[in-house]
């Protein structure tokens, strides 16, 4: 999960890398960090268990590449 602040919106912006092939990017938002966090956590689950249900491919998560 990423999260960065939007002048335009004047929000936190959350966009999950992983989910970015197959969810509409950034997926929610919130008023503060701790509201973006929760959000995010929230359509994480969301998917997931869709995904499961579905017997869906769900993504791997990503590395973090240190240069």
């Amino acid at each position: 999960m990423v999260i960065q602040w939007s002048d335009e919106d004047q929000l936190f912006l959350v966009t999950i890398p992983e989910f970015a092939d197959r969810v509409v990017m950034p997926c929610t938002h919130g008023q503060n960090r701790e509201e973006a966090i929760r959000n995010g956590e929230a359509v994480i689950e969301m998917y997931l268990e869709a995904w499961r249900s579905e017997n869906e491919r769900i993504p791997k998560p990503r590395t973090l590449q240190m240069a």
